[in-house]
């Protein structure tokens, strides 16, 4: 809708906005260094909302709490903003001459009223009407979301309709007011900068663009194919018909962290060549032909990384790898002479000079500026440039500079994977503080707090189905199934469980993830998958899930 993947925002603005709207995150726990900026604003009078469906420990700190059924945000989004419109709180003079498409999006939240909003989202027609009054008159305001929206069949559209909810109050390209996805794992900002997208080059740009392939293709010596690449699902369903037989990955724990991952198990053993460059003996390493030890730990190499904010700063070298681990850069680079193109980048700031002659949007970012600046925000051109604070300050310019923003109409779909007498609950993933990701880095024996999975129930749930505070249980969904210990508390609505992937070799939960993904992104619906829980008799023995297949 704007043109580049990066929040609008700065910290700072974080600090000193009116109102934060916290959709599909628990920042407290997942992106606990943007929280402390948030809680800055909360104690200078910004009111935080939480829209989630748990009580999280954000939410404790919140204003106020929406209780959305998992996937029904669209529905709550597009009856917010109908509300706007009836009550004529939207920005006229913003909306008439900074965007385009308004009608039609005006007639796609037509039939969201608060009551089928009520009906659909579970959340109280009356909180729906404060939170929309309240956010559209804020003199400034925030939405700030994460992968609770976008791990979704319909991602993209859920935050497309977040956006119209900017457009159709202004609340975008002004201090203190934008929209900002937190994003899921340090520096997943500045892999997507660096064209670590399947239909992206350095800084966002076009790889269908004929004049930017050529660009690259003048610097690199080489011809870029025209056509933009396949994203992760894509990959899945190449394997699955053998047009992808070779596989090269880096950083990555796919067989842990995708969904269903007894399916992604089996591709990963179909494959004919299977690389994987990491810093430990992962489960995805373990299938590997060839593993390549990486010195990718942030204390071993030199190079950038780029914040939430599109902050660039620099990482600085202060411990040798151990072993026979080498750098990514030293890799690549050996790989690459190999296949008999040479590369010749003597060090980490080398590849960063040839970024910034490809993309605009670092132009001005050496490393000296990086350096004495402690960090710059894209866009920078020029080396006199401070770095944007934040973005699309455009659209306010009279006439407006460049193409306008469009309203995107979106519409409500339940979760793929429904919900019956067999699998009468609806299991949501999430993450815990103390613990990232699959594990690799935080479980394992490396960290001192207790390695155990939970399965969070409703006490009516726990009740209906015999099952305790402690009590091990079985959870079991149509693809697989996994037992945990069940903890039981109110944080949940009735009907909903919640669980992490954090200990995958005694828990391994991705058994039961559905793998319907949104056919713009490619992501995966984590967050909406039908299960039933059974009690795990007395004495019994807890089966491990192994690489051999699901538990």
């Amino acid at each position: 809708m704007f043109g580049a993947g990066g929040g609008t925002n700065s910290y700072r603005e974080m600090e000193e906005t009116d109102l934060i709207l916290l959709w599909g995150s628990n920042a407290r726990e997942t992106h606990p260094v943007m929280f402390l900026h948030m809680l800055k604003g909360v104690r200078r009078g910004a009111r935080l909302i939480v829209v989630d469906p748990r009580r999280t420990s954000s939410a404790a700190f919140a204003h106020r709490w929406l209780p959305v059924r998992v996937g029904a945000d669209i529905a709550l989004a597009n009856a917010m903003g109908r509300y706007i419109l009836r009550e004529g709180l939207l920005n006229e003079e913003f909306v008439r001459e900074a965007t385009e498409g308004f009608e039609r999006y005006r007639e796609a939240v037509e039939p969201y009223t608060l009551e089928y909003a009520e009906a659909v989202t579970g959340v109280p027609r009356e909180l729906i009407a404060a939170t929309a009054r309240e956010y559209a008159t804020a003199p400034r305001a925030m939405i700030c979301w994460t992968l609770g929206i976008t791990e979704h069949h319909n991602a993209v559209d859920t935050v497309f309709s977040l956006t119209n909810l900017a457009l159709l109050t202004g609340h975008v390209g002004r201090y203190g007011s934008g929209l900002n996805p937190l994003r899921g794992q340090n520096n997943v900002q500045g892999g997507g900068d660096m064209g670590a997208l399947p239909n992206r080059l350095v800084g966002f740009q076009d790889v269908e663009d004929p004049e930017v392939r050529a660009r690259f293709e003048r610097a690199w010596d080489c011809t870029i194919p025209p056509k933009a690449g396949w994203h992760l699902t894509a990959m899945y369903d190449a394997m699955e018909k053998g047009l992808l037989r070779g596989l090269y990955v880096i950083g990555e724990n796919p067989v842990r962290s995708d969904a269903n991952a007894t399916r992604i198990l089996r591709l990963f053993r179909e494959l004919e060549f299977l690389v994987v460059q990491d810093i430990f003996l992962t489960a995805t390493a373990e299938l590997a032909d060839v593993v390549l030890p990486a010195a990718a730990a942030w204390c071993e190499s030199e190079g950038t990384v780029t914040s939430s904010e599109r902050r660039v700063q620099r990482v600085r070298k202060a411990l040798e790898p151990p072993g026979e681990a080498r750098d990514d850069l030293w890799i690549l680079q050996e790989l690459a002479g190999r296949l008999g193109r040479p590369w010749d980048y003597p060090d980490a700031e080398a590849v960063w000079n040839e970024v910034r002659e490809l993309s605009p949007l670092h132009r001005g970012m050496s490393y000296r500026r990086l350096e004495e600046l402690g960090g710059i925000q894209w866009p920078c051109p020029s080396e006199d440039h401070p770095g944007e604070l934040f973005l699309h300050g455009r659209l306010w310019k009279r006439p407006v500079e460049g193409p306008r923003a469009p309203f995107m109409p979106t519409h409500y779909e339940p979760p793929v994977d429904e919900v019956n007498e067999d699998y009468p609950l609806l299991l949501t993933t999430g993450r815990r503080l103390y613990f990232f990701n699959t594990g690799v880095q935080t479980a394992l024996y490396r960290t001192p707090v207790p390695q155990e999975e939970y399965l969070v129930l409703h006490p009516r749930d726990a009740g209906r189905y015999g099952i305790a505070h402690g009590d091990r249980v079985r959870v079991c969904s149509r693809r697989g199934a996994v037992e945990a210990t069940a903890w039981v508390e109110s944080t949940v609505l009735p009907g909903l469980c919640f669980m992490t992937l954090h200990f995958p070799e005694k828990t391994p939960t991705n058994f039961l993830t559905v793998d319907a993904a949104d056919p713009k992104s490619g992501t995966a619906e984590f967050k909406a998958t039908a299960v039933r829980v059974e009690p795990v008799p007395r004495g019994r023995v807890l089966v491990e899930a192994t690489r051999e297949g699901a538990p």
